[in-house]
């Protein structure tokens, strides 16, 4: 700010009649002016005339007075500089111009603060002398407020747009409303969804004892100028709290924090919802100014804007919560389900379910089954290794049936769930797993209870109505995976019996020759092989071997397998040709009915005969992988034998190959499940790998070992991986002499 300067043309100490005339025409101009004008005379700035406005700006009272020096009329323009303007304006006769300028007008508590735009300007008499200084000036407090209101507002409205969180915006606001008008301390209460209470919302200035006081005060008649405002849906002006009935509740709180006067205004959202109150303080009885309701308006619209913001918001958030939380049950259930979806046997099942409830449904949980009349803990799980030990230990569980003081005997009575807000009744380790309420959902089978899922709270994680129904739907879901595994075990147990019908339990001892074989079925028991080996005697010192795979798989599949075999055994005795034997097999699987027929066959049948210098071997391949010949020299060779499927309704072209199984020598057939087999990486095993499989066997190998061997080569390349066929070998060694 830089001040207008005009020359000095001269001093003076007395103004001249013409100077007096032109300053009493101002004082008559400015009399009744909101603008201020001073005259004063000589260096010691004796005031001789000032309009009201100004007397009014200074403080009025004992100031209003004229021939006193201005700075022993108003002492602290001293410190503040403005003496040493008045006299610079004197001395050089330059006049001064301020804009919005401050001014600390009175001292200690009756202090004011307020910003004037005014000029200094030389008095000069007809020489042209400067005799005194004249100040024409505006105030410009109220204007500097309007505008620091606005942007006070636009501040506010700019941390609801950003979403900043409403007890910071509330505090801001009533700290700029007591920054503006000091004399007022300003609350803001918000009410309850209900509308029924208020509750502390912001209030910087008050006393916390009193906030705490007032925190959750009903919205009623009488219930101060906050909860009656609330309650009328209007302004409640309350100019003396020692007087007025609608405090009579708080009028001891009140004049312990020193209130006198209270206004309230309620905040108002769309339909008229009550949002909360604006309550307006002061420590003096008094009625509001027409500034001081028309800051409430302002400032209760910024308040009901951030607070329906707020809600808006919240209600967001939860809309969000509830999506997610949806979207996490059923993330959850879906991980339930496929974890019990696997090929587990029952046990299995519920371990699992324990270990899946935990820690998403609780800390701890439990599975008991009823057998024979008792009850098995069959599971526990909990999230320290020493709480699951706890949990899994007898004192946790009761065997027998005892529903008067047991829940998980009362569900399985009922087969319906109970929950419960404290300690199980009987004894356990309740107290030193902390333990404040349980949840026993029964597990269905039938519509008939066979076990109970049990969750136990605790501090940390309480059972709600949410948590309730998703443990009962994951109860739902692991009973019937609980059902299907105990039918997979059944199916699996008569696969199993079915299977040993269907393979020799043990290789029969041949002259001369060691013989093992290896099977491993795909789908655990449960689909029945379509691979199949046997080895017989022909009745005439000679033996018969044969190894297979029936397209398909299931009981069809076995009913194959067993018609091969057992033709096989019935015309061998009769047939020198292994041909026609193969060949009787073919007729015998053409002569199947539509619905038995399980499609084609593939197989490698031989006869075996005792030799001087080995064993004489007599095969023929139909459609089957080439069988493999180990010689004394780790040396792997195909036995290229040609012949067709069989089974297919076309008669097979077949030829046999005849060859001597020196000593030591080995002969393998092996099924395409080995070869297909796929490791890590998708590759398949193939031809390659087995014959160097066989290539590494150590010197002379047995058959036990080759098969030892093979095994652990596959079982190594599928890295325990389930297999999706059935895998079948038989190994032939001729024994050394």
């Amino acid at each position: 700010m830089r001040p207008e300067r005009e020359p000095r043309t001269g001093e003076g100490t007395r103004p001249s009649p013409a100077v007096r005339d032109r300053d009493d025409d101002l004082s008559v101009l400015f009399g009744m002016s909101t603008a201020l004008f001073a005259s004063m005379a000589g260096p010691a700035h004796v005031l001789e005339a000032a309009n009201p406005a100004f007397f009014t700006a200074i403080g009025g009272g004992q100031r209003e007075r004229t021939g006193v020096p201005l700075g022993d009329l108003m002492p602290e323009l001293e410190a503040q500089g403005f003496l040493r303007l008045l006299d610079q304006v004197y001395m050089t006769g330059e006049r001064h111009v301020g804009r919005d300028t401050r001014v600390v007008i009175g001292a200690g508590s009756r202090a004011r603060e307020a910003y004037f735009d005014f000029t200094y300007e030389a008095r000069r008499d007809a020489g042209g002398n400067v005799v005194g200084v004249r100040m024409i000036g505006v105030e410009t407090t109220q204007a500097k407020h309007a505008r620091r209101l606005a942007a006070e507002q636009r501040a506010l409205l700019e941390q609801i747009a950003r979403q900043a969180p409403l007890p910071e915006v509330l505090e801001g606001m009533c700290r700029v409303i007591e920054e503006l008008s000091p004399d007022v301390i300003v609350s803001v209460l918000l009410a309850d969804e209900e509308g029924r209470r208020l509750h502390h919302g912001a209030a910087p200035s008050l006393p916390a004892f009193y906030n705490q006081a007032i925190d959750g005060i009903a919205a009623g008649e009488g219930v101060g100028s906050c909860g009656t405002a609330a309650h009328r849906r209007r302004m409640v002006i309350v100019t003396d709290i020692a007087t007025d009935p609608l405090w009579d509740g708080f009028r001891e709180l009140a004049a312990r924090a020193g209130l006198a006067a209270c206004w309230s205004t309620p905040i108002l959202g769309r339909e008229e919802r009550v949002l909360g109150t604006f309550g307006m303080y002061h420590r003096t009885p008094r009625a509001p100014q027409d500034a001081d309701l028309a800051l409430a308006g302002m400032f209760v619209d910024t308040a009901a804007l951030a607070v329906e913001r707020h809600h808006a918001e919240r209600d967001r958030r939860m809309a969000d919560a509830r999506e997610k939380a949806a979207r996490d049950d059923l993330s959850y259930l879906l991980t339930v389900s496929t974890a019990l979806a696997g090929p587990l046997e029952e046990g299995q099942t519920l371990r699992r379910l324990a270990e899946l409830a935990v820690p998403a449904l609780a800390p701890l949980a439990a599975v008991d089954v009823l057998e024979a009349g008792r009850v098995h803990r069959v599971a526990a799980a909990a999230v320290t290794g020493r709480a699951r030990e706890l949990l899994a230990s007898p004192g946790a569980a009761r065997e027998f049936l005892e529903t008067e003081d047991d829940a998980v005997a009362r569900v399985l009575a009922t087969g319906l769930t109970e929950v419960a807000r404290r300690t199980p009744a009987g004894p356990g380790p309740w107290e030193e797993l902390g333990v404040t309420g349980y949840l026993c959902v029964p597990l269905m089978d039938r519509e008939l209870p066979f076990g109970v899922l049990s969750l136990y709270a605790t501090d940390d994680a309480a059972l709600d109505g949410h948590r309730i129904a998703l443990a009962e739907e994951v109860a739902r879901r692991a009973a019937s995976a609980a059902h299907n595994a105990r039918q997979y075990a059944q199916r699996a147990a008569l696969a199993r019996d079915l299977q040993t019908g269907l393979l020799l339990p043990d290789l029969p001892d041949v002259p001369g020759a060691q013989m093992a074989a290896f099977y491993h079925p795909a789908g655990q028991g449960l689909d029945i092989g379509g691979d199949f080996y046997d080895v017989f005697p022909r009745g005439d010192g000679s033996w018969s071997f044969v190894l297979g795979d029936v397209c398909g798989r299931g009981a069809k599949a076995a009913t194959t397998t067993a018609l091969v075999r057992h033709t096989a055994r019935a015309v061998a005795p009769l047939l020198d040709d292994p041909v026609a034997v193969v060949k009787a097999v073919d007729r015998a699987l053409n002569d199947r009915n539509a619905q038995q027929n399980n499609g084609f066959v593939t197989l490698v049948y031989g006869h075996l005969t005792p030799a001087g210098d080995g064993l004489a071997v007599e095969l023929v391949r139909a459609g089957h992988t080439l069988p493999l010949l180990l010689d004394s020299g780790h040396t792997v060779t195909p036995v290229e034998a040609h012949g067709g499927l069989i089974g297919i309704g076309v008669p097979p072209r077949l030829d046999a190959v005849r060859f001597t199984l020196r000593p030591t020598e080995s002969l393998v057939l092996y099924t395409d499940g080995i070869t297909e087999c796929r490791g890590e990486n998708t590759e398949q095993y193939g031809d390659a790998r087995l014959a160097k499989a066989l290539a590494s066997t150590p010197a002379h190998p047995s058959a036990a070992e080759i098969v030892r061997k093979l095994t652990e080569d596959i079982r190594a390349f599928t890295d325990g991986r389930r297999v999706d066929d059935d895998q079948a070998a038989l190994v032939v060694t001729a024994e050394g002499p």
